[in-house]
């Protein structure tokens, strides 16, 4: 499973997912989750008896995880990654945003 699958398409940030949920859609272990939340890429919510529960937008930022560490770097430098990716496409989004405002402002005629 790549990030580009069904998790890309989806920014649900409700916790409906066990761990063991979860690590089963992703393909990968439970300890692979417990790992990316220790290096804080994400942190599931805890439900009443205290287990982790995983929204999809989790499922999409640990697939990505999953992708990277698969092709060689540790898990930390993985978690950086994401991180940074994330933070490149907010500031892209802002960008486009602001070049679309001014691309509609029209100055007053004199």
């Amino acid at each position: 499973m790549t990030a580009d699958d069904s998790f890309g398409r989806l920014d649900d940030d409700y916790p409906a997912y066990t761990m063991g949920r979860a690590a089963e859609m992703l393909g990968t272990t439970q300890g692979f989750l417990r790992a990316i939340g220790e290096a804080r890429l994400i942190t599931p919510l805890r439900s009443a008896g205290g287990h982790r529960r995983y929204s999809r937008y989790q499922l999409r930022i640990a697939a990505r995880a999953r992708e990277l560490v698969d092709a060689g770097p540790p898990i930390g430098a993985a978690c950086r990654i994401v991180i940074l990716e994330d933070q490149l496409e907010e500031a892209q989004r802002i960008n486009a945003a602001r070049h679309r405002a001014a691309a509609s402002f029209s100055p007053p005629v004199a």
